[in-house]
C-alpha cells in the first residue's frame, strides 16, 4: 500500500497543465448540450417516463465525454451536439417562448414593493444562474474521481505550481459560484450592509459550521485511512472546505468599504494588493520554500492562498449584483440611496403605482447581457496583459495570485453570458426585451404590461435534472468526496491508476448515474439548508 499510495501521489504531482484555450473548448460542451437539451425541449415533445434519460444523455454524459475521451478534441464533440441542434431549429417550435411552472417549483417566492419597502426587488429563479452553478459543480464532481484514472488526460489535473488545467480552474469557479449567491441577502435588503457586525458575524459563522466541521472531519479520514494526498495543494491540515467556511466571514469584515464602492473595484485592488505581498514582500518564496516547522507553515499554501481566493468570491459577489436583480444597475443605485440615508425604493424598477395597480418588476436581461459582455472583454483584457507582464510569474492556483484571479473572473463571467444568451434565444421572453422602465431602451406602454403580469409571474425554469442538482449541490459534492475517498480506499482491488479506458468509463458513468439519480430523486426538496 505504502508502494502505491507513493505511486498515486506521483500519478496527480508535477502537472504543467494546458493551455486557456483548450480549456475553453473543453469546458463548451457544457453551453453544447444546453443548446441540444434547450433544441429538443423546444421542438420535439416530451415524454414523463424518459425525461430522466433523456437529460442525463443531454446535459450529463456530454460533460463526462469532454473530460474523458473526447478531452484531446473537444470540438469534435461540440460540433456532434450542435449539428443535431442546428437541424432541430428548423422544426417549427413546439411550445410559447414562456416556460410553464414546474409542479414542484420550490424557486424563491416573488416580491412586491411597496410604498413602504426599502429594499424593493424582484429575486426569482433565473436559469442561467441555476444552469451555471449546476454544470460548474458537475464538472468538478466528475473530475475529482475521473482524475484518478489515465482516461482524464494529465493535462486537466492541477498543476503543481504554475499553468492552467480544468481541475485549477474549477476551485476558483466553486468560489466565484459562491460568491454569486452570497449577493442575494444584500439585494432583498441592502440595509444589512450597515448592521452590526458582530451579529452579522454571528450569524454568517451559525451557516457555515457545519462546512467547517466537514473540513476538520475529511482531516480526520484522510490521515486516519492514509488516503493519497497532494500536500503542496493545500498544507498538511488545510483544505478546500475550511477554505469555503472562512470565505463569508471575510465578506463580512469588508461590508463597510462593499456599501461605498464599486465591488468589482474593491476585489481588484484587493488582488492588487494580495499579489503586491506575494511579489515584493516575501509571500511567495514563503509559500513555496519554507520548511513547515509549525502548524501556520505546515499549511502555508490553504493560508496564503484564502487571500486570494477573496478576490474572486468578491469577483462572484459583483457579478451576482448584476445578474440576479431584475435590472443590472439595481445594486448600484441601492448604493447610492443608502449612502444618502435614503429609505425609499426607486421607480426605474417599478411600474407607475397607483391604488389599484400593484408595482411589478421586469426583468432588463438585455441590459444585464451587456454588462456582463463589458465585464467579460475587461477580465479577458486584464489576465492576458498579466500573462503577457509575467506578473506573478504566470498563473498559479497554488498561490491564487492575481493572474489566476483574473483568469477564473473571465473564465465564469463569459460562460455566464453564454447560458444567459442561450436562454434567451430559446425561450425569449416579451420582456426579456421590452419592459416599461426609464432605464430600458425599449419600452411598451403599461397596459399592455398589465394585460400580461400573470405570463410575467410564471417562474422560469430550466432543465429539470439541473434544477436538481443545483438545488443540493452541497449534498451531491459530499457524496463525490465520499466516493473519492472509498474509491482510494479500495485501490488495492481496483489499482486506477492501471484501469483500462472501457473500465474506467463503465466506472465513471456508473458514478455519473448514481449521482444524478439521487438529485433527480431528491428535486422536490431541498436535503441540507446552511
Amino acid at each position: 500500500m505504502t508502494d502505491y499510495k507513493a505511486s498515486k501521489e506521483a500519478f496527480v504531482s508535477g502537472m504543467t497543465g494546458s493551455s486557456v484555450g483548450h480549456i475553453n473548448l473543453v469546458s463548451s460542451a457544457a453551453l453544447a448540450s444546453i443548446a441540444l437539451h434547450s433544441a429538443l425541449r423546444t421542438r420535439l415533445s416530451s415524454s414523463n417516463p424518459t425525461s430522466f434519460a433523456v437529460e442525463w444523455l443531454t446535459l450529463v454524459a456530454p460533460l463526462l465525454l469532454s473530460v474523458t475521451l473526447f478531452a484531446d478534441t473537444p470540438g469534435v464533440l461540440i460540433f456532434s451536439l450542435l449539428f443535431p441542434s442546428g437541424l432541430l431549429l428548423l422544426i417549427p417550435r413546439r411550445e410559447s417562448g414562456t416556460p410553464l411552472p414546474s409542479p414542484l417549483d420550490t424557486s424563491p417566492k416573488l416580491e412586491f414593493p411597496t410604498a413602504s419597502s426599502t429594499a424593493p426587488v424582484i429575486i426569482g429563479q433565473l436559469p442561467a444562474v441555476s444552469i451555471y452553478r449546476s454544470h460548474m459543480m458537475l464538472m468538478t464532481i466528475l473530475s475529482i474521481l475521473a482524475v484518478d484514472f489515465p482516461i482524464f488526460p494529465r493535462s486537466l489535473a492541477k498543476c503543481e505550481t504554475y499553468g492552467v488545467s480544468l481541475m485549477d480552474l474549477g476551485v476558483g469557479s466553486f468560489v466565484f459560484a459562491q460568491g454569486l449567491v452570497s449577493a442575494i441577502p444584500i439585494l432583498k435588503d441592502p440595509s444589512y450592509l450597515s448592521q452590526p457586525m458582530l451579529d452579522k458575524i454571528s450569524g454568517v459563522v451559525q451557516k457555515v459550521w457545519p462546512i467547517l466541521a466537514l473540513g476538520l472531519i475529511r482531516v480526520l479520514l484522510v490521515k486516519g485511512t492514509d488516503y493519497p494526498e497532494h500536500v503542496t495543494e493545500y498544507g498538511v491540515h488545510w483544505n478546500f472546505f475550511i477554505t469555503l467556511a472562512l470565505l463569508p466571514i471575510f465578506q463580512v469584515l469588508l461590508h463597510p468599504l462593499i456599501a461605498v464602492m464599486p465591488i468589482s473595484l474593491l476585489a481588484v485592488l484587493y488582488g492588487l494588493a494580495h499579489q503586491l505581498t506575494l511579489s515584493w514582500m516575501g509571500l511567495q518564496d514563503w509559500a513555496l520554500f519554507a520548511p513547515r516547522t509549525n502548524v501556520i507553515s505546515a499549511n502555508k499554501e490553504g493560508i496564503v492562498s484564502l487571500f486570494g481566493y477573496l478576490a474572486i468570491h468578491l469577483l462572484g459577489l459583483s457579478a451576482g449584483t448584476i445578474i440576479l436583480p431584475p435590472s443590472p444597475n439595481y445594486f448600484r443605485r441601492q448604493q447610492q440611496a443608502q449612502a444618502k440615508r435614503k429609505r425609499k425604493y426607486s421607480n426605474a424598477e417599478a411600474v407607475q403605482t397607483g391604488r389599484t395597480l400593484r408595482p411589478i418588476v421586469h426583468r432588463e436581461d438585455d441590459r444585464t447581457a451587456t454588462e456582463l459582455i463589458s465585464y467579460a472583454v475587461v477580465w479577458w483584457f486584464l489576465m492576458f496583459i498579466s500573462t503577457w507582464a509575467n506578473i506573478g510569474g504566470g498563473v498559479s492556483r497554488r498561490l491564487v495570485n492575481l493572474t489566476y484571479i483574473l483568469w477564473v473572473a473571465a473564465y465564469n463571467t463569459t460562460f455566464l453570458l453564454g447560458y444567459l444568451l442561450l436562454e434567451l434565444f430559446f425561450f425569449p421572453s416579451p420582456f426579456s426585451k421590452s419592459v416599461y422602465s426609464p432605464t430600458s431602451k425599449l419600452k411598451v406602454q403599461a397596459d399592455t404590461v398589465m394585460a400580461n403580469t400573470q405570463a410575467q409571474l410564471v417562474p422560469r425554469q430550466g432543465p429539470a435534472l439541473l434544477e436538481a442538482i443545483n438545488r443540493n449541490s452541497l449534498v451531491l459534492f459530499l457524496l463525490a468526496s465520499l466516493a473519492n475517498v472509498l474509491t482510494g480506499l479500495i485501490n488495492l482491488t481496483l489499482p486506477t491508476m492501471y484501469t483500462s479506458d472501457a473500465v474506467a468509463m463503465i466506472i465513471l458513468s456508473a458514478y455519473a448515474l448514481a449521482i444524478s439519480a439521487v438529485a433527480w430523486a431528491t428535486r422536490g426538496r431541498r436535503i441540507w439548508r446552511i
